[in-house]
């Protein structure tokens, strides 16, 4: 018999729509019934693709004993933290906080009125390594909550009134010094052997690879460049990253990257397709631009929705194994190739008869023990090919069919990069398939949305789909030079001030007016994903430098004062806000060209690496529609009738020259 969550659209939440566990979904409902049965809330996040939120559901969420104890003791509620990142920061910070880390799934026990005092991230059923299973949790907790209440309500309200409590600014300056100690902080973490910062798990954080590769071109720092090129070169000869199919897992379990957490998702791969395709720019390797094109055609192949938006990720299980569709043996690899070719080709990535994974017999396919990994022998495609599609038919994956605004807004960022950088019509075409679709869908009437799924939106925006989407619309214009990219991304961002500023400096992730949880959430560290606020930084400083407004120079800079007093005793965790402070440290250009169509001595400047430059097409024809949102345009005309540069630094524009 279904729970409540069958009438939800969530994947996740479908996923448990089955469980004999009396599901509810997170609302007022939940919390009156709680009240109404003087219950305390049991509380679980997760999301559809993470192996460990599948365990604890086929161990305990789908087991009679666990679900009798929960309905009678406790009202359940289930919430998928991507449609509800809001109410996930907020529980996870409380997590952390007692438990010094955090994860998914994680587990909540709250009082009636949502104040935790119990969280933990994955409980087995039974006790086991001398630590509590989920079974004598339940018990305990409501035997408690039958006879010493007062010690849980307690809890609840010290761990609710330290949530609550501003944090402490110190004294960071948005200056070089700011900067450098962020890279310092890098260097000291940083991973020589493998790449990457700090040990095992070890995450891409391809925002912390974008920000040293621009630092890197602008302030000369080779080691910083180093870092970025060893941490990209070593992810692709990774088994995290996926050889025959593209794309990238969401971390590594190990400190060489060679057995992933085998889930993808959108955001990583957007990302790093933006970093490799970057790291491309400064010295043309073919590599680079290999795993950034592998990248996003596997994310325009198994991600990208028929209507044109793209879902959030692909599970770590198949066939009841996690990783499953990506192990193979050497048998495998020769009954697909050949016995001479599948020999050649196993020992080049590594799979061999006893396994590299700790399962017997079974590999990640990856690079690591190839000397020769840049140079593989002729013909490998075709071999990845076949092996790509015999996989697809050995087992599926399931993909969570969420359409993220947010999320979304860095695969736009992504496709519109890699069009203009490589000179590609096929990325600008899907790009520009993409914001039709945002444009469409992620609206309701005037408001925009944070969640599509196929082309029916909900949920209020929050922070991150603001700045993510006029983030991916300034890139898109920059490959495309559609000026209504540039005037949604000016409407979006103008939203933002109102809707989310706080009162002591930067944003909360949801806007005014939005559900009351016990504390309105707001980021300032970069985490899988970079924080709201810093692309906050990013989006306003992008925005002064295309329009010549002083309004967003203004709103860059007290965003950046707000970053850096935040952050004062660990600058590296602002590393997307960082990149804004880069225009303020290093000098910038912004040029404008002015010509109905580019040029083509403007796509020669367009493929060099320039992390500083920022590129307006003025069309004659559309020279007061540019006005109105760049007005330094409106003067720079065509001089004797032919493309005209304009090349402007610090608010002043050099005299114009022709584009010959």
């Amino acid at each position: 018999m279904s729970n409540r969550l069958a009438r939800e659209r969530s994947p996740y939440l479908l996923q448990h729509a089955e469980n004999p566990v009396d599901w509810m979904p997170w609302g007022p409902e939940a919390f009156r019934r709680a009240r109404e049965e003087d219950k305390p809330i049991f509380l679980s996040i997760g999301y559809s693709t993470c192996h460990w939120c599948h365990v604890m559901a086929h161990e305990s969420f789908e087991d009679g004993q666990v679900a009798q104890l929960l309905n009678r003791d406790y009202v359940c509620v289930k919430v998928d933290r991507e449609e509800r990142p809001d109410v996930d920061s907020v529980y996870m910070e409380a997590c952390t906080a007692l438990n010094g880390s955090g994860g998914w799934p994680l587990t909540i026990v709250a009082t009636p009125e949502g104040k935790p005092f119990f969280a933990a991230t994955y409980l087995p059923k039974n006790n086991r390594g001398g630590s509590l299973g989920l079974l004598s949790v339940l018990t305990v907790l409501a035997r408690k909550w039958r006879q010493d209440r007062e010690e849980l309500l307690l809890a609840g309200d010290e761990i609710s009134s330290w949530l609550s409590k501003p944090r402490p600014a110190g004294q960071g300056e948005p200056d070089e010094g700011f900067l450098k100690t962020a890279v310092e902080q890098f260097k000291s973490s940083f991973d020589e052997e493998n790449g990457g910062f700090g040990s095992a798990p070890k995450f891409p954080s391809a925002h912390n690879l974008l920000f040293l590769l621009r630092y890197a071109k602008l302030s000369g720092d080779k080691a910083a460049r180093h870092m970025a090129e060893r941490s990209l070169q070593q992810m692709f000869r990774g088994g995290i990253f996926d050889h025959f199919g593209g794309g990238f897992a969401r971390y590594s379990t190990d400190r060489a990257w060679r057995v992933p957490h085998f889930e993808k998702t959108l955001y990583d791969n957007a990302l790093l397709a933006l970093a490799y395709t970057e790291a491309w720019q400064e010295g043309h390797l073919a590599l680079y631009r290999q795993a950034a094109e592998a990248t996003l055609d596997y994310c325009l192949r198994e991600l990208q929705s028929p209507e044109g938006g793209f879902w959030c990720g692909q599970d770590a299980d198949s066939g009841g194994e996690e990783g499953g569709a990506y192990l193979f043996t050497p048998r495998e690899v020769t009954q697909v190739l050949g016995e001479d070719p599948g020999r050649h080709f196993a020992e080049c990535y590594d799979i061999t008869e006893a396994g590299n994974t700790g399962r017997s017999g079974k590999s990640v396919p990856n690079l690591l023990l190839n000397e020769r990994w840049n140079l593989l022998p002729e013909g490998y495609d075709d071999c990845r090919e076949k092996l790509r599609l015999y996989r697809e038919r050995r087992s599926a994956l399931a993909a969570d069919t969420k359409i993220l605004t947010a999320w979304n807004g860095l695969m736009l960022m992504a496709l519109a990069k890699a069009a203009r950088c490589f000179d590609d019509r096929r990325y600008l075409d899907r790009a520009r398939r993409l914001a039709d679709f945002l444009r469409a869908h992620a609206f309701d009437g005037p408001e925009l949305r944070a969640c599509v799924y196929g082309t029916e939106n909900r949920f209020d925006a929050r922070l991150e789909d603001y700045a993510f989407y006029a983030l991916g619309l300034l890139e898109l214009y920059e490959a495309d030079y559609d000026l209504a990219s540039l005037e949604l991304a000016l409407k979006l961002a103008g939203q933002i001030p109102e809707r989310f500023a706080a009162p002591g400096g930067g944003y909360y992730r949801t806007a005014q007016g939005a559900e009351a949880l016990l504390k309105r959430p707001m980021e300032l560290f970069d985490g899988a994903m970079p924080s709201s606020n810093c692309a906050c930084a990013l989006l306003f400083d992008q925005l002064s430098r295309l329009t010549g407004e002083a309004r967003w120079r203004q709103a860059a800079w007290e965003q950046l004062g707000f970053l850096c007093r935040g952050a004062a005793g660990y600058p590296a965790g602002l590393a997307f806000g960082l990149i804004a402070l880069l225009s303020v440290v290093y000098p910038t250009r912004e040029l404008v060209c002015v010509s109905e169509e580019p040029p083509a001595a403007l796509k020669s400047i367009l493929a060099r690496y320039a992390p500083g430059l920022s590129v307006i097409l003025k069309r004659p024809s559309e020279s007061e529609a540019l006005a109105a949102l760049a007005p330094f345009t409106r003067e720079m005309t065509l001089i004797d009738g032919k493309p005209t540069f304009y090349v402007c630094s610090g608010g002043t524009c050099g005299l114009p020259f022709p584009a010959e």
